[in-house]
């Protein structure tokens, strides 16, 4: 468990930060970048979990919190040597696994999709769009760090199939996708009378 009696350090201030494993890096490196984007989708969360009307999807953003504390402790430490079980790799198959199970249960209740969709609908969903679209710039994010260094693809597909979880129970939070906010082509900025 962490423990933590002062929230500031100093130890920053120059522009530095600590990794998981004690490794000080530049707060410009791509592997705090990265973990600064799961972070403001997990922060995207809460905001969807605060507006949340269901029981159920509430149960599921809960979980997903905390997963993605997970997948940032995997992201913050590059991964073990051979032999180095230190720092073992959180993530594998079978969060994969539960991520395309829950996007395939809540995909059954919501049904087809008839036409693209805007962004808003009830608070939470717009909330879960605004997550959806922090994490896919977080896999972006994870994805130039791992052109530079190995990082563990459970972590990467994880955060793939996150991103369309998140779609799906924005369209769960919309009454299973009743108010959904649809896309009509060529009707938008034009139409507004001034």
């Amino acid at each position: 468990m962490v423990h933590l009696d002062k929230i500031y350090t100093r130890s920053g201030d120059q522009g530095q930060t600590g990794l998981g494993n004690g490794q000080r890096v530049s707060k410009l490196n791509l592997r705090i970048i990265a973990g600064g984007s799961v972070d403001e989708t997990n922060c995207a969360i809460g905001l969807a979990l605060a507006n949340s009307t269901s029981p159920r999807v509430s149960e599921i953003l809960v979980a997903l919190q905390q997963f993605l504390f997970d997948l940032g402790a995997d992201l913050c430490v590059p991964l073990p040597l051979d032999g180095d079980d230190s720092f073992p790799c959180r993530l594998n198959q079978n969060h994969v696994d539960k991520l395309e199970s829950l996007i395939d249960y809540f995909s059954r209740e919501t049904g087809a999709l008839e036409s693209f969709i805007l962004p808003g609908g009830h608070a939470s969903a717009a909330a879960l769009h605004l997550a959806r679209s922090i994490c896919r710039r977080a896999e972006v994010d994870a994805l130039r760090l791992h052109e530079s260094e190995c990082l563990n693809v459970a972590l990467l597909i994880c955060l793939n199939r996150l991103s369309d979880l998140l779609f799906v129970l924005a369209r769960t939070a919309n009454d299973n996708g009743k108010s959904d906010v649809l896309w009509k082509p060529g009707k938008g900025l034009l139409d507004v009378v001034t």
